[in-house]
C-alpha cells in the first residue's frame, strides 16, 4: 500500500470500479490496523507505574507490532499485484489454439499466486493472536477494548483472506493444488476464528463483571 496516500484517496479507490484494491487488500488492511492497535496498547502501558513489571515485555511486544504492521502493509500491497497480474492473463490474445492454450496456463499461474498472498494473511495472523492476547491481559487494563477491537481485526482479516483463498481456489484448473491450498488456509482461519472469538468473550467478560 503506499501511504503517502489520505485515507479519501484509498476510499475512493477502494468504491471504484477498479477491481484493485479490493477484498484481499482490505483484508490485510485489517491485519494492519490490529496491529497499530497493538503497538498503541503497548505505548499506554509503557510508563505506567501500575505496569512496571511489565515494561520490558511491552517494549518487546511493541517492536513485534510494528514488524507485523509492515509485514501486513506488504500483504496488502502484494495483493494489489497478484491480482493485477491476474487481470493481465485474462487480457492476453486467444486468437489461436496455441494463444489460448498460454492465455489458459497464464490464468491458473497468475490465480495461483493470487491465492498464495491471502494464504500469507491469514498465516500472519495466526502468529499476530498470541501477542495480541498477551498485551490484552498484562497491558493497561483501561486500553483492554483497544486489545479486543486488535483481536476483532485480527479474525475480520483471517476471514476476508480466506474468501479470497476460497474465490481464487473456484477458479483453478489444477483441482490437487486447489484443494490442498483450500483446506490447509481453511484450518488455519477457523483456528484464527476460534481463538479470536474466546478472546473477545474473555475480555468482554472482564469488561462487564466488575
Amino acid at each position: 500500500m503506499d501511504l503517502r496516500k489520505t485515507l479519501e484517496h484509498y476510499l475512493n479507490e477502494l468504491s471504484s470500479n477498479s477491481p484493485t484494491p479490493g477484498g484481499g487488500n482490505v483484508a490485510a488492511l485489517c491485519g494492519v490496523l490490529a496491529s497499530s492497535l497493538g503497538e498503541m496498547v503497548c505505548n499506554l502501558t509503557i510508563g505506567k507505574k501500575k505496569y512496571l513489571e511489565f515494561e520490558s515485555q511491552a517494549k518487546e511486544l511493541r517492536i513485534k507490532f510494528e514488524s507485523f504492521k509492515k509485514e501486513f502493509l506488504t500483504l496488502a500491497e502484494r495483493d494489489n499485484e497478484a491480482f493485477d497480474r491476474v487481470m493481465d492473463a485474462f487480457k492476453l490474445s486467444k486468437e489461436t489454439e496455441a494463444e489460448k492454450a498460454f492465455r489458459s496456463s497464464a490464468i491458473d499461474h497468475a490465480t495461483v499466486e493470487a491465492a498464495y498472498v491471502p494464504e500469507e494473511v491469514i498465516l500472519k495472523c495466526k502468529e499476530l493472536l498470541p501477542f495480541l492476547e498477551t498485551i490484552a491481559e498484562k497491558g493497561n487494563q483501561n486500553s483492554v477494548s483497544d486489545a479486543g477491537v486488535a483481536i476483532s481485526l485480527t479474525a475480520a482479516a483471517a476471514e476476508g483472506a480466506f474468501l479470497n483463498v476460497a474465490i481464487n481456489c473456484s477458479g483453478l484448473a489444477n483441482h490437487k493444488i486447489a484443494e490442498e491450498l483450500l483446506k490447509k488456509s481453511e484450518l488455519n482461519y477457523f483456528e484464527v476464528k476460534e481463538k479470536s472469538s474466546a478472546l473477545t468473550s474473555q475480555i468482554i467478560k472482564r469488561m462487564t463483571s466488575k
